[in-house]
């Protein structure tokens, strides 16, 4: 059997555990995701399973996606998230709302994006975070991306809750990194919950816990 689906991974786990907890379930061991959610971010993960529904997730990744994202001012993070050791900004006066709204729409369109240095990102044939947590850490440079959309939903000082919508290849992490940057105040992500990939929704996607039941429907049908 091959299909490709949207499952909904909660904040904890790694995408590559959901995607073990799925080999489980289904018996298949070909099974891919489309991409990655970082263990402290929740939200829709597209998944194939079967060679060839493994083979369309690249076609998947080009889609457009869409984050709630929520980011603390004030303190800049190691890792750009609510992980990673902080440095926190003295900052008497916080910025106000009209400055939040010029900061972020800077950020609009093509822009060139640093990536994190606690990522996946190949540097030196070795995964950047490899090289980060053995203390010799190499920054993977900067590479166009596109953000569609940034819509402020909440702004109470230090929070701010962003709508997101992305081209593929965008760390929300370096958002909100830069973000703080262009307000100088600092900036980490504390939350993230991708609401889209693609024409696969929130509302749409299947709960772990109901996986197994999900999957008994698919092969009766087969």
């Amino acid at each position: 059997m091959q299909h490709v689906f949207a499952v909904y991974k909660p904040k904890g786990p790694t995408s590559h555990d959901v995607v073990n907890e799925i080999r489980k379930i289904t018996g298949v061991r070909r099974v891919g995701h489309a991409g990655t959610l970082d263990p402290l971010a929740s939200g829709v993960l597209v998944v194939g399973v079967g060679r060839d529904a493994t083979r369309t997730l690249g076609r998947v990744l080009q889609e457009e996606k869409e984050y709630i994202a929520r980011i603390k001012l004030g303190e800049e993070s190691v890792t750009d998230d609510a992980e990673g050791e902080k440095t926190v900004y003295k900052v008497s006066v916080p910025p106000t709302r009209h400055e939040v709204e010029d900061a972020t729409s800077k950020f609009c369109g093509n822009i060139l994006q640093m990536t994190p240095i606690y990522s996946a990102a190949k540097v030196r044939g070795k995964r950047s975070y490899k090289h980060a947590r053995q203390g010799r850490p190499l920054s993977p440079g900067a590479r166009q991306v596109e953000i569609k959309e940034i819509e402020i939903l909440k702004y109470e000082w230090p929070y701010l809750t962003l709508r997101v919508v992305t081209g593929s290849g965008v760390y929300i992490r370096a958002l909100a990194r830069d973000i703080g940057r262009e307000l100088k105040t600092g900036g980490y992500l504390f939350e993230l919950e991708r609401t889209r990939v693609g024409e696969f929704t929130k509302d749409k996607v299947i709960q772990l816990r109901d996986l197994a039941e999900f999957w008994k429907t698919k092969e009766k049908v087969q």
